[in-house]
């Protein structure tokens, strides 16, 4: 069994609600998952303190929010000694446009090289659009972006996109890192091989 740190920032609560299905799988493996949201993290946690750790973010208008880039930076060190894995939750993976698409992987991209952080393992998994939660000025503005990616524009009730089957694949690949082939707890190397998106 690992004990594995999940921590993630969240906009409306679907990165949230995707942190919550990896730590479901992971647990159903015999994994002990810590869940933390960036905006309580105690002062004592501690990333040396776990088997390997996932960050998850979600992403408004084309940025993650500072909190995760701190604390990736911050935790940078103790995140290349064990295995780590980062996921993405963004409303332009679940557009019918590719490029649109390879926006939402171009961010990722973004993130690591901003960071300095080399996950495992990476992946991208499409939002939802949360018209219930939204102001009038916010509806409007995500209605039209809805639009322009071929979305759903019914502003009378909320739209998930999310893949689950893909987040418990995440889930699966992480824990198999995590266990390795001999059923022991993995420690990552550092090549230079670039992250994994799936």
């Amino acid at each position: 069994m690992a004990a594995v740190l999940l921590l993630y920032a969240t906009g409306e609560g679907q990165t949230a609600k995707v942190a919550d299905r990896i730590a479901g799988a992971l647990g159903s493996r015999g994994h002990e998952v810590t869940v933390v949201d960036v905006e309580r993290v105690p002062p004592d946690l501690s990333v040396a303190t776990f088997d390997g750790v996932l960050v998850g973010s979600s992403i408004h208008l084309g940025r993650h929010p500072e909190r995760i880039h701190e604390f990736v930076r911050d935790a940078r060190e103790a995140l290349a000694e064990r295995p780590s894995a980062f996921f993405q939750v963004c409303l332009s993976a679940a557009a019918e446009d590719p490029e649109r698409r390879a926006e939402a992987d171009r961010y990722v991209e973004e993130f690591v090289a901003a960071t300095g952080w080399r996950p495992d393992r990476t992946a991208v998994f499409a939002g939802a659009l949360r018209y219930s939660q939204y102001g009038f000025l916010k509806r409007a503005m995500m209605k039209r972006v809805a639009a322009d990616m071929g979305g759903d524009t019914d502003t009378d009730r909320d739209h998930e996109y999310t893949d689950w089957a893909a987040v418990e694949g995440f889930a699966s690949a992480f824990a198999d890192l995590l266990e390795g082939e001999t059923g022991e707890v993995a420690r990552s190397g550092r090549g230079d091989e670039p992250p994994v998106i799936v």
